[in-house]
């Protein structure tokens, strides 16, 4: 309480209180989640490159990614490979039976070591329907998921090779993230970071090079690459 003189008279006028600082929300764990509620699950462990499902295969699971990381691709009649995302811990995938695809239009294949969750379409519906945690976090991962696909497109039609393998290895990084004290590439070849970009395997060895030689980058010539702060420089400079 603090005393003021207005028109010669003492007043009292009281302190604005300061905000308190908004609380943070915990982290979803959804593996503690189904333990807790009682879901039947199964959890499977791959072996870096193998297939988690293929394209055309019948579409019976939603998927969750407890360890590990994964590629999204489809491929072409004429063979050729594109790869759509690429995922890691925390990340759902395979959801698009539960909006009634009968089908994969596309592969999942482990980048890493992965254990995969994996939920029957008929159970994750009835999870989603009774319990408003599990909606609310599949909900935000759909919504997260729907801005990284414009974000990509944009990058794919606006910005520069160069920009596009900075941007591509920070997500890959998962830079942001503060469970994560050193950010680490998974160990993925030139060709796939390639695919990914929309350019050739030499341009994104050029690149590398000139990303390590300015210090934006760590590694010996092969993955993983240690990421550091800098590269963000070459997202944000026009």
């Amino acid at each position: 309480m603090e005393t003021q003189r207005r028109n010669g008279s003492a007043v009292k006028v009281a302190k604005p209180k300061a905000a308190k600082p908004a609380a943070t929300l915990p982290e979803f764990n959804a593996q503690a989640f189904l333990d807790s509620v009682g879901v039947t699950k199964t959890v499977v462990k791959y072996g870096r490159g193998e297939a988690i499902f293929t394209q055309g295969e019948t579409c019976e699971h939603v998927l969750y990614i407890q360890s590990g990381g994964v590629k999204l691709s489809v491929l072409s009649k004429t063979g050729r490979e594109a790869v759509v995302a690429m995922l890691g811990p925390g990340d759902f995938f395979g959801e698009g039976c539960l909006a009634g695809q009968t089908l994969r239009t596309g592969s999942a294949t482990a980048i890493t070591p992965s254990a995969i969750l994996r939920l029957r379409k008929r159970q994750m519906t009835e999870l989603l329907h009774r319990q408003s945690t599990m909606s609310d976090r599949f909900i935000s991962h759909m919504l997260t998921r729907n801005i990284r696909i414009e974000e990509d497109l944009i990058d794919q039609l606006f910005n520069s090779s160069e920009k596009r393998l900075a941007r591509t290895l920070l997500l890959l990084a998962r830079y942001g993230k503060q469970a994560v004290p050193v950010r680490m590439v998974p160990k993925i070849s030139q060709d796939t970071l390639a695919e990914m970009v929309g350019t050739t395997r030499s341009r994104v060895n050029f690149f590398l090079n000139k990303f390590k030689r300015l210090g934006f980058i760590e590694y010996s010539g092969e993955l993983p690459i240690k990421i550091n702060n800098s590269l963000l420089s070459v997202v944000l400079h026009d």
